[in-house]
């Protein structure tokens, strides 16, 4: 469980981050060059390494459980990542509503 949250929480720490920057693009990649090239290849590099980094959070030690012969321990990781990433989003959504 422990694993799980930590996880979770290293997920929505690196997703705010991530947001924080979208969010700010305009001020700290001020530029007075019109749109380019550049623009769209970030926007995708960052997506492919956002999925990568949050994949690896997520499924990094449950498939490392899984094939060390922790198959159990493995797929228990993974739902309870995957409840404590709901809860995290239900808190922030609660947050936001309120």
């Amino acid at each position: 469980m422990f694993w799980a949250v930590v996880d979770s929480l290293g997920i929505f720490a690196y997703v705010s981050l991530v947001s924080w920057v979208m969010f700010n693009a305009e001020y700290i990649f001020d530029n007075s060059k019109p749109d380019d090239f550049t623009a769209p290849l970030m926007v995708l590099l960052l997506f492919v390494m956002s999925a990568t980094i949050t994949g690896s959070l997520f499924l990094g030690r449950p498939i490392y459980l899984y094939f060390e012969g922790m198959k159990k321990e493995g797929i228990k990781l993974f739902f309870y990542t995957l409840a404590c990433l709901i809860l995290i989003t239900l808190i922030i959504f609660a947050i936001k509503i309120l």
